[in-house]
């Protein structure tokens, strides 16, 4: 693929896989941090329904890592 400007890299293997040793030691810690994997990478959890006890004890997540995803897709689409 030709102009690729962001990947989303969802769960904790393709963390692993595309960040290595610049993941953090958990996939929490990876995706508190997104900021440091920007612009090129956007780490987040999988979004099964297996994680909603993750994201309730997570509450900054809705807060500040979705609106932030949703800027960097805006960007992406609008450029």
């Amino acid at each position: 693929m030709k102009n690729v400007t962001l990947i989303v890299l969802i769960g904790q293997h393709a963390h692993e896989h595309y960040l290595g040793d610049r993941a953090k030691p958990s996939l929490t810690e990876t995706v508190k941090h997104f900021n440091d994997y920007l612009p090129t990478y956007f780490p987040l959890v999988h979004p099964s329904p297996r994680n909603n006890i993750w994201q309730a004890k997570n509450p900054w997540f809705r807060e500040r890592v979705l609106p932030e995803l949703r800027q960097c897709i805006k960007g992406v689409l609008t450029s």
